[in-house]
């Protein structure tokens, strides 16, 4: 009787759906088939992490070291140090706070065109600068819009990584990111040459013709190809355990972590549709969390797995590399099914809720043409016909903001619904699916104002929901507090050193012996946090607190020793930060809400380096001792990770609360 009531109401919302128009039916979720990319994790991989060290060597190295300009932008203009401060802090800034337009961008453009596009982009801003004839003309294309271009390059080089790796995830991305502290290396001693050589314009000109190197760098990003899914009606067959597609082999009911799913699966197989209005932001979409994964959706059927047509050899993982038979169309198929297996312990709440999903592979056969158990079509009908009835070509639609973990940095054994299935079934269960709409889009030829694909990631990445979140607004103002005192070493250090008569190439030899501190101390955190037994909150405090101590004591006495010293424990600060921030993410506040807290920590780290070296130049001008703006520097630090030392039990206490709202909401049988 229950389920005829539910029908009945499902009929009557979709003839209300049909009343107010065919609109909202291209915003349903298409049931029959997904989309889900496997990281190939070798071949053309190396290639692309190479492109991104490149990348992020070109991009951070000018920015990092983006200070020593200003010296000779302030004879020009006669400003005030804090003044001209705003140069390079802009450039920062606005490099950070266009991260979630930027990862918009990508998801509907893909990785080539938008590092291509703003390499050329932040090269002509620099161009630009060279008819500098003010202090503000320098804000606004040197600053923001050279930011904005450099943003475009680096995210899409960061996030390609997860993209493309999965067992090596974390020491390609290590490797990656090193490009930062070997950018600051080179571009040190090489900006100041330059400066002295050729004035600071022309040293503008010059850094703008490095950046089109990126855009060489950016054609190695080449979208993957999918591995399609179709629902079939062959057998289920059960197994007593299976291997995790990693080497491990796990018990059936091994639980999946709490956020796992992000609600539980409604009645009936295929109810999903485009989540109800009320759920929807400013942006007129909902957040991703709101969209099912490719597991929810196909959780219990059998499905066919299947090669896209244009796919490319090399996408898929080495365990799935076997003999492929070939379909009527001459296309490589799978066989395989998805099981759902239950926790059901009795009266026992907390392990009820937790399920399992698993792949089992099964030996590879011809797929004959069976007609399809949802649509009833046939499974090469679905290769061809797209969303809006046409046999036109697919075009696959692989939305890499679409996934939940795509801004983890991290070894993926630390999350546990990693561990306890098999590979392509976790990437099932972080994989959203997109609408009809998102899709129709795609194919669409013209330009879209403002696609589905880009409001549903800015809607994701700044849901504002997050921000009731206690341990998230921790973490995220000792973010804040931490990028305000990043860049001040970088910006004055050569100065200080200059003003307390230590030699001026042996001060940019410590401002590059940072860079090289951060590309070893980046390859250890990253290893070190790929350990189970490493908390990396710990790790975090203990380093950004001894950075925080060194920067306020490095003026005590200013020598090659003491300076170098302080270039040691700095760049161990800066490598842990940037290494350890999505891992602390993950513990704090989930997996599914990490897309989220990442656009936030961005536009909060942003904000935080474009105010931080103005007022450390503005106390200079005050005070006339540089001693003050490093204190200031290091005294955020320093209180930013002491904000993190108690966010385990803010964390804790939150959980907590969360869970006895929902059980007083939660109406009892």
């Amino acid at each position: 009787m229950a389920n005829i009531k539910q029908r009945e109401g499902s009929k009557a919302v979709s003839e209300t759906l049909i009343e107010e128009g065919d609109e909202a039916a291209n915003f349903e979720i298409d049931n029959s088939t997904a989309e889900v990319v496997v990281p190939p994790d070798s071949g053309w991989a190396w290639v692309v992490m190479i492109a991104s060290f490149l990348c992020c060597t070109v991009v951070d190295g000018i920015v990092f070291c983006s200070g020593l300009i200003q010296d000779y932008i302030l004879k020009d203009f006669d400003v005030s140090k804090g003044y001209v401060a705003f140069v390079s802090s802009l450039l920062s800034g606005c490099y950070l706070m266009a991260g979630p337009f930027v990862s918009a961008l990508a998801n509907r453009f893909g990785f080539r065109p938008v590092t291509i596009a703003g390499s050329l982009f932040a090269a002509f801003c620099f161009g630009l600068s060279y008819y500098a004839t003010s202090v503000e003309y320098l804000f606004l294309t040197y600053g923001v819009l050279g930011g904005i271009g450099f943003c475009m390059v680096y995210i899409p080089s960061v996030v390609i990584i997860g993209f493309y790796f999965e067992k090596w995830r974390a020491l390609a991305t290590g490797v990656a990111l090193c490009g930062s502290g070997v950018g600051t290396f080179i571009f040190a001693p090489l900006t100041n040459s330059l400066l002295e050589n050729y004035g600071w314009k022309n040293t503008l000109a010059i850094q703008g013709c490095i950046i089109v190197s990126c855009a060489i760098f950016g054609i190695a990003f080449r979208p993957i190809q999918p591995i399609r899914l179709a629902v079939t009606d062959s057998s289920i067959e059960n197994v007593e355990k299976k291997n995790n597609g990693h080497g491990n082999t796990v018990a059936p009911r091994s639980p999946f972590h709490a956020n796992a799913f992000s609600k539980p699966l409604p009645e009936g197989r295929f109810a999903y549709s485009m989540p109800n209005s009320a759920h929807n932001t400013y942006m007129g979409n909902s957040p991703k969390h709101h969209y099912p994964t490719a597991a929810e959706v196909f959780r219990g059927t059998n499905l066919e797995r299947r090669l896209s047509s244009n796919s490319t050899k090399g996408t898929e993982l080495k365990t799935l590399r076997k003999s492929q038979p070939t379909t009527p169309n001459g296309e490589q198929q799978f066989n395989f099914n998805l099981n759902k297996e239950l926790s059901t312990v009795g009266e026992n709440e907390e392990e009820t809720e937790n399920e399992n999903l698993l792949v089992t592979e099964t030996k590879p056969t011809i797929v004959q043409a069976r007609r399809h158990t949802v649509s009833g079509r046939r499974p090469n009908e679905i290769n061809r016909k797209n969303v809006s009835g046409s046999h036109d070509t697919v075009h696959n639609t692989s939305r890499p903001m679409y996934r939940d973990d795509i801004f983890f940095t991290g070894s993926l054994t630390r999350i546990p619904q990693y561990q306890s299935q098999t590979s392509l079934a976790y990437h099932m269960s972080v994989t959203r699916l997109p609408t009809k709409q998102d899709m129709l889009e795609e194919r669409q030829k013209g330009c879209h104002l403002c696609p589905e694909a880009v409001r549903r990631t800015l809607s994701t990445m700044l849901d504002t929901s997050l921000l009731k979140s206690p341990s998230f607004m921790l973490l995220s103002f000792s973010g804040f507090l931490t990028m305000m005192g990043f860049f001040v070493p970088f910006t004055f250090l050569v100065r200080r050193a200059k003003d307390a008569n230590m030699d001026e190439e042996a001060a940019l030899r410590v401002v590059s012996g940072i860079g090289l501190i951060n590309t070893i101390a980046r390859i250890i955190c990253g290893t070190l946090s790929s350990f189970p037994s490493v908390k990396p909150l710990w790790l975090n405090n203990v380093a950004i607190t001894a950075g925080g101590l060194a920067t306020m004591l490095s003026g005590i006495v200013i020598n090659s020793a003491t300076q170098w010293t302080f270039a040691v424990f700095f760049g161990i600060c800066i490598a842990c930060f940037s290494a350890l921030r999505s891992l602390i993410a993950v513990e704090m506040i989930g997996l599914e809400k990490l897309t989220n807290a990442f656009g936030f920590l961005m536009l909060f780290q942003g904000v935080a380096a474009t105010i931080g070296s103005p007022i450390a130049g503005a106390l200079y001008d005050n005070t006339g001792s540089y001693d003050v703006s490093f204190y200031f520097a290091g005294g955020l630090i320093l209180l930013s990770a002491f904000l993190c030392y108690p966010l385990t039990y803010v964390s804790k206490w939150e959980k907590a609360r969360n869970e006895k709202k929902l059980s007083q909401t939660v109406p009892t049988a």
